[in-house]
């Protein structure tokens, strides 16, 4: 089972609080994908985030969980946002305070209803090149292309660009845009992997 943490890459989730909210927040709906969430840290991270910084306008926003998850175990853990210590250690105090509670088993903590309302999940192949919908304003897909071969990362975020609605995509930092995509996206801050579509 893949492990993770919540806030792990707080760089992405401080570029998304700054030069993306902002825009989602003039959306009616909002859909996010997340591809490669595993165990739903990183969605529920995202949504944390998001509450924070949109009051009321976050009640539209969906976030859509994604992972070929062959151990068939996370669609289960998501739903009922429980984890245990370890992974919510590094959470800000405020904002564990405000979203979790503890559970009857010792250790272990629940996400609010709130949050857990926000992200759905679904089992999916990137590699099938069918985007979960289109009309999409947020890509997350961190710790997943580097397991691709080059290929294969190309198809998959050109997939990604036409699923997006003029939206953005947030890829791990070790994962540089192809240099062939660079024509699809466009860097929103130096250094840093946050892109926004270019229309075609």
């Amino acid at each position: 089972m893949a492990f993770t943490y919540f806030f792990r890459d707080m760089q992405t989730l401080e570029m998304i609080r700054d030069y993306v909210i902002p825009e989602l927040r003039t959306r009616r709906y909002i859909h996010i994908w997340d591809a490669g969430c595993a165990m739903g840290p990183e969605p529920y991270s995202l949504a944390m985030v998001l509450r924070e910084n949109m009051g009321m306008i976050f009640r539209n926003v969906r976030i859509h969980a994604t992972d070929i998850d062959n151990s068939n175990l996370f669609g289960d853990i998501i739903k009922k946002g429980v984890y245990p210590r370890e992974q919510v250690q590094r959470i800000p105090v405020d904002i564990f305070d405000r979203y979790f509670s503890p559970t009857g088993e010792a250790g272990h903590f629940q996400i609010s209803e709130e949050i857990r309302n926000s992200v759905s999940f679904t089992k999916h192949d990137l590699l099938s090149l069918k985007p979960i919908r289109t009309g999409l304003n947020l890509i997350l897909c961190k710790n997943v292309l580097l397991h691709f071969q080059e290929r294969e990362r190309i198809e998959v975020l050109q997939m990604f660009h036409d699923a997006l609605d003029g939206g953005y995509l947030a890829l791990e930092q070790t994962q540089k845009m192809p240099c062939e995509l660079e024509d699809y996206f466009e860097p929103v801050v130096a250094n840093a992997q946050l892109y926004r579509k270019v229309c075609q």
